[in-house]
């Protein structure tokens, strides 16, 4: 599996993670605002996978800092909010595993 089908693969689950937690809530513009993004990257990650893996390693530190903020807010959440941070963190991965690889060939 190439970094650009995982980076995919991350972001469909992400983004299937977002809707799921607020879909149980009936929060629509939430389900927009949290899970559009990950499955617009998803689709540029097919097309420009650089920049691709630039936009959600950005947008993944805000996704972690999302999930950590409320597993300590919300008690309730705090399952969501757990997977939210362990999938922000596979996105973080897959966003940067190409730059990873290179830096250890030396190029």
């Amino acid at each position: 599996m190439n970094a650009s089908r995982a980076l995919m693969l991350a972001l469909l689950g992400l983004a299937g993670l977002y809707a799921a937690w607020f879909a149980r809530s009936a929060d629509w513009v939430a389900v927009w605002v949290f899970a559009a993004p990950p499955l617009l990257l998803a689709a540029l990650a097919a097309v420009r996978p650089r920049a691709a893996a630039f936009w959600s390693g950005v947008l993944a530190l805000g996704w972690f800092s999302h999930g950590v903020m409320v597993a300590w807010a919300d008690p309730p959440l705090r399952a969501f909010a757990l997977a939210a941070v362990a999938m922000s963190l596979l996105v973080i991965g897959a966003a940067n595993f190409e730059a990873l690889r290179a830096r250890r060939r030396g190029g």
